[in-house]
Formats: C-alpha cells, sequence, structure tokens
C-alpha cells in the first residue's frame, strides 16, 4: 500500500497547484464581473458627454466672461439654428411669411421665430430657431430637418445650420465611436496578433485583456463625469478606447514574450508565469507610469478639454497595467503552452534559446554593432531633415465648417448662407458693455470694416428701435450688442474682426467683453498655445525622473528623452506636410501639437523602455556592448509588435469623420512606427555602442570591465 501512497512533496506540489488555479479563477471571475458592468455603460457615457467648445475655455477667458453675462440677457437655454431655404426661381414675402408661420408651431420651439430674412438677390430665405434645450441638438435639429421639405415650395432647398446644425453633425459624426471605432481597433489588433503568433486562443487572451481593462476605464469615467469632476467630450471618448487597446495590447505582448521564453527554457506553466512577471512587471510599471504622468500634466491645462482628458487617458493606462499584471497571467497559467496551440513553444536546448539566434533582429543587432556610428549619424540626419517640416505645420485653428470631415448640412447650409446673406449670420458676434457707453459703442461698431450690422439688444431678444416699441435690455447696468459679422463666423477675416471690436470696446469700456463663436475660437487657440509651453517642459521632467529611476543612470536617460523629442519632431514635420499637401487640410486644431507630444514622447519612451531594461539585465551579465546585441535580438519582435499594434489602432480614429481625431490618428500612427522602427531599432542601439559602458553614468556599471 505505501508505494500507492502520494509522497509529502507531491502533496504540497498538488496543493501550491490548486491554490494556484483557485486564485487565478477568482481574478478571471474578478475582470468578467466588472466587464459586465463596463460594458453596458459605454452606451451611458453619451449621458455625460458635452461637445460645445465654450464650456472648455477657462473662466478667465474674456470669451468665457461673454458668455456668462450673455446667460443672464436669456429667457432660456436655447440652442439657436438658421433655417436657409433656396431657390433659383425665386422666393417672395408670402412664401416667406408661410414657412414662419408653419414653423412657429415646432414641437421643439422655444421663444419666438425670428425672421423671416428674404436676401437681396431674393433668391434665399433665413429664420432663426431656437431649439429648446431641454432636448439634445441633434434630435431637435434632426427633426426640422425631416420638417421642412414639405414645408418648402417644390425646388426649393432647406438647410439648417448655425450653432444648433454644427452641434447636431457634430454628435452624429462621433456616434460611431461606442461601435464602429472600437470594432475596427479590435479587428485590426486580432489581426496583427494572428499573423504574429499563429494562435488561436492567445490572440484572444491578449483582446480579452485590453477589453477588461477598457470596460473598468468606462466605469471610473463615466461616474467622473456625472459627478461633475472631469469634462467628457466625444474626442476624450475615443482617444480613451484606443490607448487602452493600444496599451493594453502592448503590456499584454512583453508578458506574452516573457512567458513564452520562459517556456522555451522548460520551465513548468505556473513557473513560467511567475518568471513573465518577474520579467516584465518593471518595465509595465516603468512604461505605464510614463503614459500615466505625461498624461496627468494635462491637469495643468487651462483649456477644460486639455484637463479632463488627463484623468480619463490615466484611468485608461492604470486599468491597462492591472489587466496585463493580473488577468493575463492568470489565463496564461490556466492554459498554460496550450495558450500557444497550434504552435506551443517546445523546450530549446541549452545555449539554443531561440531569441538569441540570428534571424532578423540578430542580423540587424550586428549590422548596428558593425556600423554604429554610420547608422547613428545617417538616422539622426533622416529625422532632422523630416523635423523641418514643422514650420509648415498650421495649428492656429481650423474653421468650424471643417471639424466634420464627412457630410455635413450645417457646412453646406453655411456656405450658402454666405451666397445670399452676411457670411457671419446665425451666429453673431456680442459685446457685453456698460449702459452709459452703449450707444456710442454701437455706432462705433456698426461703422468698423467687417461688420455688417449691429444693435441693441432688447427684452425680447431683437433689437431695440423705436418703431418696434422696444428699449434696450439692461443687466445689472449693462447692455448687449448683437453683432453681426460681414464674414463667416469662422474664417479668419472674422478672427482679425473681433480683434479690432475687441479693441475698440476695451478703448471706450475697460470692463467691456466681446464674446461669440468667433471670439471662443480666439481664447481657445491662444490658450492651447500658452498651454503648449507650460505642459511640454513638465513632461519631459517627470519622464526624465521616472527613466533615471528605471535605469539607475542620469545619461542614458537623457539620451533617450532627446531621441524620442527628435522623433517627434519628425513625426510632426512629416505629417504637417502630409495634411497640407495630400489630405488638403487647412490647418489644425491648437491641441494637436500638445496631444501629439503627449502621446508619442509618453509611448514612444514605452519602446526604449522596453528595450533599455533589457540591456541593462543583459549588460549585468555580458557587458554593456554584449548586453545592447542581446537586448535588440531577443526584443526585437516583441517591440516590433507592440508598435505595429499600437500604430494600427491609433490609425483606426481615422474612421470618425473629425479632423482633430484623423490628424492625431495620423500622427500618433507615423509617429509610433518611426520609434520603432528607426529610433529603438538603430538610432538608440547605435548610440549605446558608440558610447558604452558609459551610457550608465553615474551607476556602478558605467564604470565595469566590459
Amino acid at each position: 500500500m505505501a508505494e500507492h501512497e502520494e509522497s509529502p512533496a507531491r502533496r504540497s506540489t498538488s496543493k501550491r497547484t490548486g491554490v494556484r488555479v483557485l486564485i487565478a479563477s477568482v481574478l478571471i471571475l474578478v475582470w468578467l464581473a466588472v466587464a459586465g458592468i463596463g460594458g453596458p455603460t459605454f452606451g451611458k457615457l453619451s449621458e455625460v458627454q458635452t461637445n460645445d467648445q465654450a464650456a472648455f475655455l477657462p473662466t478667465s477667458a474674456e470669451a468665457t466672461k461673454a458668455l456668462e453675462w450673455q446667460d443672464k440677457f436669456r429667457d432660456s437655454d436655447a440652442i439657436p439654428a438658421v433655417v436657409l431655404v433656396t431657390s433659383e426661381d425665386g422666393l417672395d414675402g408670402q412664401v416667406a411669411a408661410t414657412l414662419a408661420e408653419d414653423l412657429s408651431d415646432f414641437e421643439y420651439l422655444d421663444g419666438e421665430v425670428t425672421g423671416p430674412f428674404i436676401s437681396e438677390d431674393g433668391l434665399a430665405i433665413e429664420l432663426l430657431i431656437p431649439i429648446s434645450g431641454e432636448v439634445k441638438a441633434d434630435e431637435g435639429v434632426e427633426a426640422l430637418r425631416t420638417l421642412l421639405p414639405d414645408l418648402i415650395p417644390e425646388g426649393s432647398i432647406s438647410y439648417v445650420t448655425g450653432p444648433a446644425g454644427f452641434s447636431a453633425d457634430l454628435i452624429e459624426a462621433f456616434g460611431g465611436i461606442d461601435g464602429i471605432l472600437l470594432g475596427v481597433a479590435l479587428a485590426a489588433v486580432l489581426i496583427i496578433l494572428l499573423l504574429v503568433y499563429r494562435s488561436l486562443l492567445l490572440p484572444l487572451a491578449v483582446l480579452m485583456t485590453s477589453m477588461v481593462a477598457l470596460c473598468a476605464a468606462i466605469v471610473v469615467v463615466y461616474y467622473m463625469a456625472d459627478a461633475g469632476w472631469i469634462r467628457l467630450d466625444g474626442q476624450s471618448q475615443g482617444i480613451l478606447s484606443i490607448l487602452v487597446i493600444g496599451a493594453a495590447t502592448d503590456y499584454s505582448l512583453l508578458m506574452v514574450a516573457r512567458h513564452k521564453e520562459a517556456l522555451s527554457r522548460g520551465e513548468q506553466k505556473w513557473k513560467a508565469v511567475n518568471t513573465a512577471i518577474r520579467g516584465s512587471f518593471e518595465p509595465i510599471i516603468a512604461s505605464g507610469g510614463t503614459v500615466t504622468v505625461g498624461l496627468l500634466c494635462l491637469l495643468f491645462s487651462d483649456l477644460n478639454s486639455n484637463k479632463a482628458l488627463g484623468p480619463i487617458a490615466a484611468s485608461g493606462i492604470i486599468f491597462s497595467i492591472i489587466a496585463a499584471l493580473s488577468f493575463l497571467p492568470a489565463v496564461l497559467g490556466l492554459l498554460g503552452r496550450a495558450a500557444y496551440w497550434p504552435f506551443a513553444p517546445k523546450p530549446e536546448l541549452e545555449g539554443q534559446h531561440a531569441a538569441m539566434r540570428d534571424g532578423l533582429w540578430g542580423k540587424i543587432a550586428n549590422f548596428v554593432a558593425k556600423r554604429s556610428r554610420l547608422v547613428w549619424v545617417a538616422t539622426t540626419l533622416l529625422l532632422i531633415v523630416g523635423a523641418l517640416g514643422m514650420t509648415q505645420l498650421k495649428a492656429s485653428g481650423v474653421p468650424q465648417s471643417e471639424l466634420v470631415t464627412a457630410q455635413s448640412e450645417a457646412r453646406d447650409g453655411q456656405i450658402a448662407l454666405g451666397e445670399h446673406f452676411p457670411g457671419g449670420s446665425g451666429s453673431p458676434a456680442i459685446a457685453v458693455v456698460q449702459e452709459s457707453e452703449a450707444e456710442i459703442l454701437l455706432e462705433d461698431i456698426t461703422n468698423l470694416q467687417g461688420v455688417d450690422s449691429a444693435y441693441l439688444q432688447a427684452e425680447d431678444g431683437g433689437p431695440a428701435m423705436a418703431e418696434r416699441g422696444a428699449e434696450p435690455q439692461v443687466v445689472e447696468g449693462r447692455s448687449l450688442i448683437s453683432i453681426t459679422l460681414a464674414d463667416a463666423a469662422d474664417s479668419d477675416e472674422a478672427k482679425d474682426t473681433v480683434k479690432e471690436l475687441r479693441d475698440l470696446v476695451h478703448a471706450q469700456d475697460a470692463d467691456g467683453l466681446v464674446g461669440g463663436t468667433t471670439a471662443t475660437q480666439i481664447d481657445t487657440a491662444a490658450t492651447a498655445m500658452a498651454d503648449l509651453f507650460k505642459i511640454i517642459p513638465l513632461i519631459l521632467v517627470a519622464i526624465l525622473i521616472i527613466l533615471m529611476l528605471l535605469l539607475r543612470s542620469i545619461l542614458a536617460p537623457v539620451l533617450l528623452i532627446l531621441t524620442t523629442v527628435l522623433s517627434y519632431g519628425t513625426a510632426m514635420g512629416v505629417s504637417a506636410l502630409v495634411f497640407n499637401n495630400i489630405f488638403g487640410f487647412s490647418g489644425a486644431d491648437p491641441a494637436v501639437p500638445l496631444f501629439g507630444f503627449v502621446f508619442l514622447v509618453a509611448l514612444g519612451v514605452d519602446y526604449n523602455i522596453f528595450l533599455m531594461t533589457r540591456v541593462r539585465e543583459e549588460a549585468l551579465k555580458h557587458g554593456t556592448i554584449e548586453g545592447v546585441n542581446r537586448g535588440l535580438k531577443v526584443t526585437g519582435g516583441v517591440i516590433t509588435s507592440a508598435g505595429v499594434v499600437l500604430a494600427a489602432t491609433f490609425a483606426a480614429l481615422g474612421i470618425i469623420p473629425i479632423m482633430f481625431l484623423v490628424q492625431l490618428g495620423f500622427i500618433v500612427a507615423f509617429g509610433v512606427l518611426l520609434d520603432t522602427l528607426i529610433v529603438r531599432s538603430l538610432l538608440v542601439p547605435a548610440l549605446v555602442h558608440e558610447i558604452g559602458r558609459a551610457v550608465w553614468w553615474p551607476s556602478k556599471l558605467s564604470r565595469g570591465t566590459k
């Protein structure tokens, strides 16, 4: 009987295995429960979103102060829609009057219809329809657009434009974020992983890691927005989804690479998981830490849209780290070698570890070692030439009519409006001035070039005119002047006019305020530029400190930061040339350079972290020169895969017809590939070869004998 009894050692091993299986199962169930909560929350994010550009300006901005005063002159929070009807056969007063009467019964009307106004050429009618703020802009505008064709003469064309029209088109453009964007990004990652690993289960495990992390982040973001701690917009939501999928996949690939190495050395499945966690823990924490700290630096931004993205995206990175270090190891532990089926790694003979064989990355490592000076000089010059294109970047803002790159009725209507009426119709500028100065300023403003007309606002929102029996409205000793600009509100000419308006008003009334759509764009661009010069140094210092702690060096982190910043400049320069000469964009959002810097520097440093942590690990055993060769060979495949995955996920932003997201997606995708294929593969290893062990200065490793 004794020979059939289980030995104490075997019982102990069996018990430990049972505990590990239990812990892994509990971890997976907890994450799946989180996903079960977070999944339905996706659909609720629109309830806590705001896409009003003015809402993201700082309280100190003049446009924000003007808006606060304008609200005091309003009886409701209605959003103005501009209805334009055109006909080549002409439109008479009877048609206009009938249309105005019919629209007075519009179900979402909040107030009175203003107009109709007939163009001088008699080919167009304009009406202002205040849409109730109790319904979403897209709902009210869609109802109006559906109603109009039945009210206008045959052969006429109707448009709904103005603030409500643009808001509705923007909301519609963001409508694909929950489903289409996520589906395209996941499909792209799945295809790449299938090609890289030729496995069925492993790609699903990695994608599940990304999804549980995203679901957890969505729950946190929803409650932060619902509590009013942050302002969530469609752009931030889209960036969050893409960032989590890309980052969580990258961290997972690093974990998988270490796990596969351990299995190839013949380690049992649970030991292989422990080895993978130990080997990837530090670089994943450091990598995620640099991105998180970089994103949280956005909290110092004066633009609320930038400020909100900080905690939104940082929460996604934090959950990506946690999921990659808990959910994925639990899955790998339960599956073992089966995770890689049908090409499960087989134990290698001593000294024959696959990662160290001279495959593609072995040849690249050998080439860099033999031609290090040529490589770093050539790649540096190439990057500098590309960075020169930054001088062509036009990041002063884009017209509101070009924010949506897809078909937009509001944009078409704005163009048609400018053909028949003053360009600023429907999006007036406003001036809030002292009552005592109002009449004088009204006359001066009316005579200003670039202004089509202006009037003092009466209690009913219309012009204060004796023939109407309407006196100017006065609130707390101030009057409001409504100003119709001669040029489209989002044009450069209109911006020049508003700047002159501000000079004029401020000279007469030191406390006077000029606001409106054009003023909001001016203040947004100015604030974004100030943010750029304030936040970039903060990000660089924060990331530099993290790298110094990670690599126990000063010189190596400085080197990595400089190469990544150079790569950022090249990405922005090439992107500017592509935007101007291939895509034909008129400009770029003022936040594009800052967002591009945050993602490219923080994410670009990631790949250098993956490389240099492994180089340091190998250098401790074999010396710096051999260490960089071994580090490049063993990390080449996994880092390249991670870079391609991240580039593919950000490129998916291009399917959302919002110019900002299209531009950001291209910049980050191109920049990540540049970092992965040029900076990490060639420039950094070549510089380490050139500098030698001194790269680790002032640590003990820099004073070694190898």
